[in-house]
């Protein structure tokens, strides 16, 4: 398990993805997202930039209402450990339940990239990368994986995160954000929808 730390590092440029689709008892989505946000500021966080928020259908597909989602641009002097250790204790403070993977969820956080890191190993994440569709919606990895090991394939990932970090490159592919996201299909794309 994670063994976050308090030590602050040199910064380095950190991408995270924000998503929800159940309004909690208090809030929007939209603001849930928001709020998400001022509750990650300080500590060795900062937030460079935010894309739009955007309306994508749910995935996988029929499993729950759309999703607003949007990705954060972080400066982090913080561990990523420390960043998703975070991300995590704000999800519950919003009322997220881990109950069901890939369900629907008051609020979603990823660690999408954390600078130029692979995490644990390359060997680690190209088992997560190459993890088969059915086996991906039941189980979980017990460690961090960085990049997240999916980011290359999620129009609803690509498409704002291009708004903030186009020229991110993929530490695995040497691919930038906006060669993946030319790399999805068109119709993939044109469903994700600014609002």
């Amino acid at each position: 398990m994670l063994q976050p730390t308090t030590t602050r590092r040199p910064p380095v440029s950190a991408i995270i993805g924000l998503g929800a689709n159940l309004s909690s008892d208090h809030s929007t989505l939209i603001k849930t997202l928001q709020d998400s946000l001022d509750m990650l500021v300080g500590d060795g966080v900062e937030i460079q930039a935010v894309s739009r928020f955007y309306s994508t259908p749910c995935f996988p597909a029929g499993a729950g209402p759309d999703y607003v989602n949007a990705v954060a641009l972080l400066r982090a002097e913080v561990s990523a450990a420390d960043l998703l250790s975070r991300l995590h204790t704000i999800e519950e403070t919003m009322g997220r339940e881990r109950t069901e993977r890939w369900g629907q969820r008051v609020l979603d956080l990823d660690l999408l990239a954390f600078g130029d890191e692979i995490a644990p190993d390359l060997e680690a994440f190209s088992h997560w990368r190459d993890l088969p569709i059915p086996e991906q919606s039941t189980i979980a990895p017990e460690q961090l994986i960085l990049p997240h090991p999916r980011l290359q394939d999620r129009a609803f990932v690509l498409v704002p995160m291009a708004e903030v970090a186009p020229g991110w490159v993929h530490p695995v592919t040497g691919r930038s954000t906006r060669q993946m996201l030319g790399d999805l299909d068109a119709g993939d794309v044109a469903q994700i929808v600014p609002l």
